[in-house]
């Protein structure tokens, strides 16, 4: 389904993103190192959609040793995975085709120009603008914290079984079943792609 941002969001398919990345080290450029993916289908999160990939880093390139996740458990896994043009066929069209989104959209769009900065992007809609519409007040607008005050977390661990917060698929997943328990809210019915992408 082509997007559209007068389509309501209940008729869309969005796909949902997460990079996880190198973090910043003096004198070279941070780079992602881990890609997961989710699609929003009709308003609710489709499990069968999930997807996550490793991204190539070159094993001797250091990593910020804050930077989350479990790159230092898989350093020889990230040098041997698909460097993003090797993956850029695979996923093309859920980047190119339909309306994308995460939870603080900055990183994802930086990292989805630089894989392939010749094509076009459409609307990018953002969990952590929107919640903080939706819910004014809160003590923290974190993705972890968001699911758990939501009591969303269980379902994100049972669909990511074996994985934690600074994992792609799991942020995916997050930030995908925080958008499908956002708009079953009262007064979310009715809106549009392009109102979402524009808070």
């Amino acid at each position: 389904m082509a997007m559209d941002s007068t389509m309501a969001i209940f008729l869309a398919d969005v796909t949902v993103l997460d990079y996880e990345t190198t973090g910043s080290v003096r004198g070279f450029a941070a780079e992602p190192w881990q890609i997961g993916m989710v699609t929003l289908r009709r308003g609710a999160v489709d499990s069968d959609s999930m997807f996550e990939s490793l991204l190539k880093v070159d094993a001797n390139r250091p990593f910020n040793p804050h930077a989350p996740g479990r790159h230092a458990a898989l350093r020889d896994e990230i040098a041997a995975a698909p460097t993003p043009l090797e993956l850029w066929p695979r996923i093309k069209p859920r980047l190119t085709e339909f309306p994308l989104c995460a939870h603080n959209v900055a990183t994802e769009k930086k990292f989805t120009r630089l894989m392939a900065p010749m094509h076009q992007f459409g609307l990018w809609i953002d969990t952590l603008k929107i919640a903080r519409v939706a819910w004014p007040g809160c003590p923290s607008y974190a993705l972890e914290d968001l699911i758990v005050m939501l009591e969303l977390k269980p379902r994100v661990d049972e669909m990511c079984a074996g994985k934690t917060a600074h994992d792609a698929l799991y942020d995916a997943v997050a930030s995908a079943l925080l958008l499908e328990h956002l708009l079953a809210q009262s007064g979310w019915g009715a809106i549009t792609v392009g109102e979402l992408a524009g808070m």
